[in-house]
């Protein structure tokens, strides 16, 4: 009786280790079932530089794949090109420049996309040269010669920032540059001056060998959002929480870059291999200053309607925009972060 009740203890304790057994192998066969990553495209701003090195954080620290996505990044050619992309679905999501898009938007030159975010709380948009160059206050950029791709807010913003800072906008000259190209463009002397944002300070002296010079538009338009994140209508309307979810990953990434600047131009290095390291931080360290949020709240990515208001009749009183636009036809206030 005793080696009967010994051999059913034993018996009952196989089945029972071997249900454990069988349990543990379905948790770890678990991923093979498990929902797919989302599949989705991100442009930067413009190209590669350490401003955008924070969506490469969100893609090397798993904060993309932790919300679900299998994020693909390439390099933006300016608000223009990137609004483009997103509207024609090449791009689900990319950052723009704020008054860039509701000059493209208010003059008819794209719809269909929506702001979700705010990656700078102020404008960074600069018209930068080096010393030598004869350029030290706005007057001096008359009778100069100016590159930048067409689709810029440097470029578009120009006639608006010339006007409020006392330029003759018909005495400058435009030509069109690269995104990657535009420094060496300045460095090898054919232009006087480029596009740029004031974070390009240290990148321009690493490529110039020269000593930076900078005009910024905040100068003159200091209510100016700088970049914000956008999607398209369809995507915002449809699918609401997968916009959430990713923007939420992209300003993980975006707060970490901030925190680690080293770190985040070393992942970049790591991706793109044309990064000067050292560049790519400073650039980093000088944009903290643009995304801490201020008057509109205390998290990263907030936007207020009111100040989006007032940029608007900035630009409406420069004649930059007709009468009659607000701010709920370019953000998506529901899908921007809570201040």
């Amino acid at each position: 009786m005793n080696r009967f009740a010994r051999t059913v203890a034993a018996v009952a304790l196989a089945t029972a280790l071997a249900l454990v057994s069988g349990c543990g192998g379905s948790d770890s066969d678990a991923g093979v079932d498990a929902k797919p990553l989302k599949k989705v495209t991100y442009l930067t701003s413009f190209g590669n530089f350490g401003r955008d090195a924070y969506a490469w954080v969100a893609k090397d620290k798993g904060f993309f794949e932790e919300a679900g996505f299998d994020v693909e990044i390439k390099p933006g050619q300016g608000t223009g090109g990137v609004i483009a992309a997103v509207v024609s679905g090449q791009a689900q999501f990319g950052p723009t420049d704020l008054t860039g898009s509701l000059l493209q938007m208010g003059n008819g030159q794209a719809k269909d996309f929506v702001a979700v975010a705010a990656i700078q709380q102020r404008t960074m948009a600069a018209i930068a040269t080096t010393e030598g160059n004869g350029i030290a206050v706005p007057k001096d950029i008359e009778g100069k010669r100016l590159a930048d791709t067409p689709g810029s807010v440097v470029r578009n913003l120009f006639p608006t920032y010339a006007r409020l800072a006392g330029v003759d906008a018909d005495k400058v000259t435009w030509v069109n540059g690269d995104a990657q190209t535009l420094m060496g463009t300045l460095a090898g002397g054919s232009v006087d001056g480029i596009g740029q944002f004031v974070v390009g300070k240290p990148t321009i002296e690493a490529v110039t060998k020269k000593k930076a010079v900078l005009l910024p538009y905040s100068d003159v338009m200091p209510d100016l959002y700088g970049n914000v994140l956008i999607t398209s209508k369809e995507i915002a309307e449809e699918d609401p929480e997968t916009v959430k979810r990713f923007t939420t990953a992209l300003l993980k990434g975006l707060e970490y870059s901030l925190a680690n600047s080293k770190e985040a131009a070393e992942i970049l290095k790591r991706n793109v291999d044309a990064t000067n390291p050292a560049a790519a931080a400073a650039e980093l360290k000088l944009m903290a200053a643009y995304v801490r949020p201020g008057g509109s709240g205390t998290a990263i990515g907030t936007l207020d309607s009111g100040r989006v208001a007032r940029s608007i009749a900035v630009l409406q009183d420069a004649g930059a925009l007709p009468p009659g636009m607000t701010p709920e036809q370019i953000i998506d206030f529901d899908l921007v972060p809570k201040a």
